[in-house]
């Protein structure tokens, strides 16, 4: 299969350890890409991006040091990566140390280097001052035409940096077409490609898959934990769909993290995730599930990222048992510990025989025809309203959920797998439970599979209309109208009142006053009499029901001309003297026989 693409001119930054090419490689990028760290030789993997500056396509590499021996056991394996870079070049930029001076490991790199017979660009970092670039003179020994010195960290001289590598390198051609196999490598349009992030604990097997699917030695295989610590990416096409491979660093327990350097690794790691269109999420068959792996499975499901499983080292996995037991028990395990991804499709794979490779991306072309073929916003409402009818909401404080509308949200950014997110209308959004939302999407899974795709729903509450049917008789205010007229009506009314307040305690003061000066207490107001504000006409219904007395009859106990008081009527003496008890009459008490009083004791 021939393929058009641009050829873009490579650079390869190569030197010994820690001296700022990883600083200048983000700094050609234009962003934070390599892990930037005092310590020697925190670079192991390649690294490649764009210049961002560059006048035409120009591919900028980062390699780790060469040349030193450091106590890590990867000092073979980091020169065994720079001579791939060098060998892949165009030109080489040779990085130095302006500050140091010449250093006993920089002729043996230049003695390297000058058997390679390519451009080489000899490159004085830290060179902050002026004053620095008399320093030129000190490696002008090492026999390079091209001197340029410039400060990664502050941006000096990068400008006529990029120059001279553009000088250096041959002529970019526009356009031409390359012969790519349906599975091996090309560089293509990365904004076409499915981004695929490789996402696991340390010493799964993600670097040996990463490997393993691209064919080719990429990144640093290594049985020790931690190998891998920048990310790395690598366009890949398959039956001519093309994918940006994206390689991390293992993401272990924030209380295990001990140095700055791993911390670095997991916030890669946790970035790759969030910018890649489908999570691979690969565990240790051989060890199973563990709460590390439930950990990333919930970033994974926070980030609302489309996902697939894959079961790594299944070859390790009861190897003595029939195929089909292993992965029916494979399956349950990871179905009954990842229960919150059950819709991720599970695939058991073998990285170093590389067996099964070719199910991961039949994985993700499931769900990338379940990502294209959706419902619609009218098929999406009719079953939601079905279901809500079928198992109507609980009620939250009195009130129930009730949905309005719904309808499927269209993102700006548009991705080859993107999660559908649907937004539900409703009067209130405190009312839906998690556990109803769970039976929503539930529905929605059992009508339409979304194989590997998380189900979002953003819950909105119904806008409150502005006023009500009584501010539409209010007078407007002249001149202004909706929320502004509103408020300046309120402010009058609250004005009203403050003056009104203020005039009612004039007055009260004013009374008071007047009569302090008289040397008389002020005079309460007399309280108005129930009967005078009666009216005449229901003088008769005022009445009670215990007044037994008859029109123009007197009653019994006091004259007919005496006005009726609130008091209780005087019993009769006859009647009081009847009711009255007998006084009780208290008895001296017996002697008791056969005992004589004793003497009585004086004080």
């Amino acid at each position: 299969m021939k393929v058009s693409r641009n050829k873009d001119r490579i650079v390869a930054i190569v030197g010994r350890p820690n001296v700022g090419k990883s600083a200048l490689f983000n700094r050609l990028a234009g962003r934070r890409i390599a892990i930037v760290h005092d310590m020697p030789g925190v670079t192991r993997d390649r690294l490649m991006a764009p210049v961002k500056d560059a006048s035409f396509p120009l591919q900028v590499m980062d390699t780790g040091g060469i040349g030193a021996t450091l106590n890590d056991d990867f000092g073979d394996m980091v020169r065994i990566e720079a001579e791939i870079a060098i060998a892949a070049a165009d030109a080489i930029l040779f990085v130095v140390d302006a500050l140091s001076g010449m250093h006993p490991i920089d002729e043996s790199v230049a003695q390297m280097l000058r058997r390679q017979g390519k451009p080489v660009i000899l490159g004085l970092n830290k060179a902050d001052d002026p004053k620095h670039d008399l320093n030129m003179a000190d490696f002008g020994r090492l026999g390079f035409k091209t001197v340029q010195a410039f400060s990664a960290e502050h941006g000096r001289g990068i400008e006529a940096l990029i120059k001279a590598c553009e000088q250096a390198v041959p002529p970019p051609v526009v356009e031409e077409l390359v012969e790519v196999a349906e599975d091996g490598t090309a560089e293509l349009n990365e904004d076409l490609a499915i981004r695929m992030a490789i996402i696991g604990r340390p010493n799964v097997g993600k670097s040996s898959l990463f490997n393993a699917i691209l064919g080719t030695e990429r990144a640093i295989v290594s049985a020790v934990a931690g190998t891998t610590r920048d990310s790395i990416d690598s366009l890949y096409v398959h039956q001519g769909q093309p994918f940006l491979m994206i390689d991390t660093a293992g993401i272990r327990k924030k209380a295990k993290i001990d140095t700055s350097v791993e911390a670095y690794s997991v916030a890669r790691s946790e970035r790759s995730i969030r910018r890649a269109d489908v999570a691979v999420l690969v565990i240790d068959a051989s060890r199973g599930v563990t709460a590390q792996e439930r950990k990333i499975a919930g970033t994974i499901v926070d980030e609302n990222k489309p996902c697939i499983i894959v079961a790594n080292k299944f070859d390790l996995y009861h190897p003595d048992g029939q195929m089909k037991a292993r992965l029916e028990e494979l399956e349950e395990h990871v179905r009954r510990e990842l229960f919150f991804l059950h819709y991720a499709p599970l695939v058991a794979v073998s990285a170093k025989d590389g067996k099964n490779l070719s199910k991961v991306f039949g994985a993700i072309d499931q769900v990338k025809h379940a990502s294209d073929h959706g419902m619609s916003t009218g098929q999406f409402n009719r079953l939601l309203q079905e279901a809500i009818e079928r198992t109507p909401p609980p009620h939250v404080r009195g009130r129930r959920f009730k949905l309005l509308y719904a309808t499927l949200a269209r993102e700006e950014m548009s991705r080859p797998i993107m999660a559908p997110r649907v937004v539900l209308f409703v009067n209130h959004e405190d009312l839906m439970t998690p556990t109803y939302r769970r039976y929503l999407e539930n529905t929605v899974r059992h009508s339409m599979k979304y194989d590997g795709l998380p189900i979002r729903f953003d819950v909105r509450a119904r806008e409150k209309r502005q006023g009500s049917v009584k501010d539409l008789w209010k007078p407007a205010v002249r001149g202004t109208g909706g929320r502004q007229g509103r408020r300046k009506e309120d402010m009058a009314v609250a004005d009203k009142k403050e003056k009104l307040k203020d005039a009612q305690r004039r007055v009260t003061a004013e009374r008071s006053g007047a009569a302090s000066e008289s040397g008389a207490a002020p005079t309460p107001r007399p309280a108005a009499k129930r009967s005078a504000a009666r009216p005449a006409a229901k003088a008769g219904a005022s009445k009670r029901p215990s007044d037994t007395r008859k029109e123009g009859r007197p009653a019994v106990g006091r004259p007919a001309s005496a006005p009726r008081s609130g008091l209780a009527k005087k019993r009769p003496a006859a009647k009081k003297a009847a009711g009255k008890r007998a006084p009780r009459v208290r008895q001296a008490p017996q002697k008791r026989a056969g005992k004589s009083p004793g003497p009585k004791r004086g004080r």
